[in-house]
């Protein structure tokens, strides 16, 4: 039999408000335990939240971003359970009346297809704390620092058929919300998570599968991982006889398998109902054309213009607006440079490269967008040849020099362009080849083109390697079918 995945995903996205969302405390990662959780945070007694309106606005703009409905009112409601990490016995969240409505995202596979993914609604939460089970032998630590710490929690329609499909969603919210500006997209500091549920279904049914739901799954490879095993997991399941359980399952990246938790909710198990210390949001449409207005060129419209009107290929174009940080960088290398090409080229490779050999994020590149527009106008421009360029970029990267102009000058690096000089240099390497030489002119006239490599690397390393290439290629052949 031939199955069919389906796959929603509900991410969590922690908004980069610097106070919580229904308090002052603040939202910064990386304090002492329980030093960032106010008795608002605490639930203590005679304690009102007051709604942090930058965190209305952000989910807003992650709304329009979308394309998605923006409903005049949303409620904020109480989302009941007990466990630990939850001071006051309830979430606040939007069950019935969220902030955003149904919208949608297109994404790019790997064989530059589109598909949209659309979208159910996304809403605005607050974090619960975070047991700590490392530090403490035989018992549950818990830090409130991220008790009401803000959340857009983004919740897809069940549109995915693939892990791949799946990641590219994933990476597509990434992108849009750290654009916006609304999120860091750090997941490894648990600024973006998400719930992944999966079912499979028989190919050609209609009906779904029952799902499992993957909680907190923190990075786009989890992400495939975990899918991969949970589909072989249901059809094996079934093909065996049994039947999928409806339940909440966590991912292990070190034995790379997902293990049960418990048994699925459902939305009356949590008795919902308005929060009644919290008014009903109320937005007009003079607020929303304000944020309209504010919204940056956001990825889908950058990836078109780098396509349109700078002339980059569609993966090209893909893989430089993926995150605002690349863009910027490679857009201020074109403007100094002034060759599309030729910027993507170089950001793409020799710059992407060494970031990942060092592990380094593109904001914290040794050389900057600056300087390395000016290596490449150097190329363009005929003062130096690829190979220099390359011991420019890396004497740069190295902090050997202020400029590219100023790297050039101090190691000699300045190309030969000198027609006499460069004649000088390949009559010499003649002179010092005849076996070479011979074996040219005895040569049939098709392979004489491969022979020629070798006088041009004499040539090169004659001149080391500041010779201009091209003009060395002509002038060889150009010398050496005189000697036929």
């Amino acid at each position: 039999m031939q199955w069919e995945t389906v796959i929603g995903l509900e991410v969590h996205v922690q908004l980069a408000t610097r106070s919580k969302i229904f308090s002052g405390a603040s939202t910064a990662f990386g304090a002492e335990p329980n030093t960032q959780a106010c008795a608002v945070d605490l639930g203590l007694p005679g304690v009102l939240p007051v709604l942090n309106e930058q965190a209305v606005a952000m989910a807003v703009q992650f709304g329009l971003a979308v394309h998605a409905e923006i409903p005049e009112v949303s409620v904020f409601d109480r989302k009941n359970y007990f466990y630990p990490d939850l001071p006051k016995g309830y979430q606040t969240s939007q069950m019935y009346h969220p902030i955003v409505g149904a919208g949608e995202v297109e994404i790019t596979l790997d064989d530059d297809t589109t598909k949209r993914i659309r979208i159910h609604h996304a809403h605005l939460e607050e974090d619960a704390g975070k047991s700590l089970h490392e530090d403490f032998h035989g018992m549950t630590g818990i830090d409130l620092n991220r008790a009401g710490t803000p959340l857009l929690e983004i919740v897809s329609e069940p549109d995915m058929r693939s892990a791949k499909e799946a990641a590219a969603y994933l990476k597509a919210i990434h992108s849009i919300v750290t654009y916006l500006g609304i999120s860091d997209g750090n997941m490894a500091e648990g600024s973006m998570r998400c719930d992944v549920n999966v079912s499979v279904r028989p190919k050609g049914q209609e009906a779904f599968g029952t799902r499992a739901e993957i909680k907190n799954v923190n990075s786009f490879r989890f992400v495939e991982r975990a899918i991969a095993f949970e589909v072989e997991r249901q059809i094996e399941l079934i093909e065996d006889g049994g039947s999928v359980v409806q339940e909440t399952r966590l991912y292990d990246p070190e034995r790379d398998e997902t293990r049960s938790m418990r048994t699925k909710e459902e939305a009356n198990d949590y008795r919902y109902f308005p929060c009644p210390d919290l008014l009903p949001v109320v937005l007009d449409e003079a607020y929303l054309e304000h944020l309209r207005s504010q919204l940056p060129e956001l990825p889908a419209d950058k990836r078109a213009r780098f396509q349109d009107a700078l002339g980059l290929s569609a993966y090209d174009a893909s893989v430089l607006s993926a995150s605002r940080e690349m863009a910027e960088f490679f857009e201020e290398v074109h403007r100094v440079c002034g060759d599309a090409k030729q910027a993507a080229n170089w950001v793409q490779g020799e710059l992407s490269g060494a970031l990942n050999r060092e592990n380094l994020s593109i904001q914290n590149s040794p050389v900057s967008a600056q300087q390395l527009g000016e290596v490449v106008r150097r190329v363009l421009d005929g003062t130096i040849n690829g190979k220099a360029a390359k011991q420019v970029f890396q004497a740069l990267w190295n902090g050997q020099g202020e400029s590219a102009d100023a790297i050039i000058d101090a190691k000699g690096l300045k190309q030969v362009t000198d027609t006499g000089a460069i004649e000088g240099m390949i009559d010499q390497v003649i002179a010092e080849s005849p076996a070479q030489v011979a074996q040219y002119r005895d040569s049939e006239p098709e392979k004489r083109g491969k022979m020629i490599g070798y006088f041009v690397g004499q040539v090169m390393k004659a001149s080391r390697g500041t010779a201009n290439p091209q003009q060395v290629n002509d002038l060889l052949k150009t010398k050496l079918d005189a000697l036929l």
